[in-house]
């Protein structure tokens, strides 16, 4: 094994940012060779199917480079996906997909593993593949071959990938990691012989789910079921969970790149998962339960992170930051820390990446106002509080309005406010609701500074598997843009009102690879052998690309994207589960149609998802902080406003179909 650097280094001479390339970060490991040559460690290549600048980044990334790096007997190196520009130097020169910290080809690694964050990268993984010299079909790699894993929320549906992976894994890594390092290890001291064998090694390890053990059945378009081939394959896959967050404080030495990348900054995870119960938000099903870092580990992490990094900025990164239990005195904290680590400039901005409009108050307003203000954004998702009942998020215009407030009374000049289109039962009234808030919010920063203003970011609501909305059938293209224009003609004669809006098309093709079967596999290949990479991005989509792909397979848009499921319909991911309950998630959906909103569970007795009573982590437990202004005592029934007693708000089994 060497490093290919010789035959790289010419190439960057011709690419638009030969730095994406060279390495060389701050916080870079170097690997183990010794090991890594005498065949004693087990080499996973951890890839990134995006460009550096968006990939690095990645936390997720970055804690198992470390965490694998740390074993005797793993060691692990980064790759991202080339650019284009790139890509065709590297396929004219015969240069295959390399590694950035030492610059060896994929080839030389065991592992080459995937994190997907989401759906549009799927042909970035194929062109990846193809690149690294690797059989691109799973059924063709021999004892030799990599071991192709993929992770990552949008590995919670792998079925469109099954024909290009050996494995997926459901949930989180920290753990994992080392089981599979140990099937892979023993199949290496065996001679790499039986691929077939190790691979259903790797199926009985807790959270690894490999397609190759599992064959699907139709009956002509419908999926009859996907079912184990062997005895002692398991027939459900359950994710991987972290009980405690506290006993993985990752990344420790984070990595600083030498080019500019999307988030420049340290950024500390505080908590992992949400019990808001958003019915559209995939990541807060699949996460759950809540496991909050420990306040004083925050502040070391971050106090450490700035010495080494020498950042003047710290994101406190979760689902909803907000919602960190002692949220206020951690960023007090983490100012004053601040004036005593020297490698920093004289002013620190935090940043709250995630915020709830209903957990955003004065207090917080002001602790955060102490470092530079940069914008903030909150999400309301739904233009009306009708809406917002049925998708269960639950923050009232009122909520709105005194967040908005405390931002700008505190300094804050301009926000952003997400919402979706597209959701189900969604009217052209609640669209328009849309608009009317950002009106009313850039007069309530009138009060305060004549430069306030709002961005409007208005993206395509696409279903998730895992999700009370998994059964709902997605908006058109044609009806996603005549929503984008009613919000578009409505606000552009309002001032300091800005609209941006995500693309459509690109909303229906994210809708086929994210809901699809095994059969979807064939759609995706074939975009990509039509050039077809870099979905994700607005200069490379080409929703024809998708259309035609369909159309050739014999493959419905309708049957695929637009329709409404039922109960009784097996769905690609049913035999695998993030802990939820597959009753539960059709109760929620009965209750979203009945325009019916949960409380956070965090703060109520349990509504029997699942996950905190079936899988092994009966032992987590839930901050005993109460929310602000909020009761442990009673419960709010947020369909009539009324006063209820907490016990009748859990939505027992029993009770599903109820409505």
């Amino acid at each position: 094994m060497s490093t290919l650097w010789a035959r790289i280094e010419p190439l960057l001479a011709r690419v638009q940012k030969p730095a994406r390339y060279i390495g060389c970060e701050d916080g870079a490991i170097t690997p183990r060779h010794d090991e890594f040559d005498d065949g004693g460690a087990v080499a996973w290549l951890l890839a990134y199917p995006d460009t550096y600048e968006i990939g690095l980044p990645n936390q997720g990334l970055q804690i198992l480079y470390e965490i694998l790096n740390e074993r005797d007997d793993a060691l692990a190196e980064r790759t991202y996906a080339p650019w284009t520009d790139l890509d065709r130097e590297m396929r004219a020169a015969g240069v295959p997909l390399f590694s950035i910290d030492t610059h060896r080809a994929a080839a030389d690694f065991d592992i080459l593993a995937f994190n997907l964050s989401s759906e549009l990268v799927y042909t970035n993984v194929l062109n990846m593949l193809d690149l690294a010299g690797t059989p691109l079909h799973a059924v063709d790699r021999g004892d030799d071959d990599l071991v192709v894993i993929v992770g990552g929320h949008a590995a919670f549906n792998p079925e469109p990938l099954a024909d290009f992976i050996d494995a997926a894994v459901l949930g989180e890594g920290e753990e994992v990691v080392a089981e599979i390092t140990e099937v892979v290890r023993r199949w290496k001291a065996d001679g790499r012989r039986d691929r077939a064998a190790m691979l259903r090694q790797l199926s009985r390890v807790p959270g690894v789910y490999v397609p190759s053990m599992y064959e699907a059945t139709y009956d002509g378009e419908r999926l009859l079921g996907i079912a184990p081939r062997f005895d002692d394959v398991p027939a459900t896959v359950d994710k991987r969970t972290v009980a405690d967050l506290g006993d993985w404080p990752y990344p420790k030495n984070p990595l600083v790149p030498l080019t500019e990348v999307v988030h420049d900054r340290l950024s500390v995870e505080v908590f992992r998962g949400c019990t808001r119960g958003c019915r559209f938000c995939q990541a807060g099903m699949i996460t759950r339960p809540v496991r909050e870092r420990p306040a004083e580990q925050v502040r070391t992490m971050i106090r450490d992170g700035l010495r080494t990094t020498g950042y003047d900025e710290v994101a406190l990164t979760s689902l909803s930051t907000a919602d960190f239990s002692d949220i206020e005195p951690v960023v007090r904290g983490v100012l004053e820390d601040a004036q005593d680590v020297t490698s920093v400039c004289d002013t620190l901005t935090i940043s709250l990446p995630s915020l709830r409009v209903d957990a955003f108050t004065v207090g917080l307003a002001g602790e955060v106002n102490t470092g530079r203000r940069s914008g903030l954004t909150f999400a309301p998702e739904g233009g009306s509080w009708r809406l917002r009942q049925v998708i269960n998020k639950l923050i009232t215009e009122e909520d709105l309005y005194g967040a908005v407030e405390s931002a700008f009374s505190q300094g804050w000049t301009r926000m952003k406010l997400y919402f979706l289109t597209g959701l189900p039962t969604e009217t052209d009234e609640d669209t328009l609701g849309i608009a009317e808030l950002a009106r009313n919010c850039v007069a309530i920063g009138k009060r305060y500074t004549p430069r306030a203003s709002v961005t409007v970011s208005l993206g395509g609501f696409v279903p998730k598997p895992h999700t009370p909305f998994q059964w709902f059938g997605q908006n058109t293209e044609e009806e996603l843009r005549r929503k984008i224009d009613l919000v578009r003609d409505a606000t552009r004669k309002m001032k300091g009102v800005n609209l941006k809006w995500h693309r459509p098309e690109a909303s229906v093709a994210e809708g086929i690879a994210s809901r699809g079967d095994r059969r979807i596999g064939a759609v995706i290949e074939r975009v990509w052998r039509a050039g077809g990479t870099f979905q994700e991005w607005g200069e490379h989509f080409d929703v024809d690309l998708w259309t035609a792909a369909m159309e050739a397979e014999g493959l419905s848009m309708d049957r695929y994207v637009f329709r409404h499921r039922d109960d009784s319909e097996v769905l690609p991911w049913d035999h695998l589960t993030a802990g939820l309950h597959k009753d539960f998630l059709w109760g929620d959906w009965l209750d979203a149609l009945a325009e019916s909103g949960v409380e956070d569970c965090r703060w109520t007795p349990c509504y029997d998802c699942g996950v905190c009573t079936g899988y092994g982590i009966e032992h987590v437990v839930a901050s005993p902080m109460a929310p602000a202004g909020g009761s442990q005592g009673t419960g709010q029934d947020l369909t009539r406003g009324g006063e209820v007693p907490v016990q009748l708000l859990p939505r027992q089994p029993e009770r599903v179909g109820a409505q």
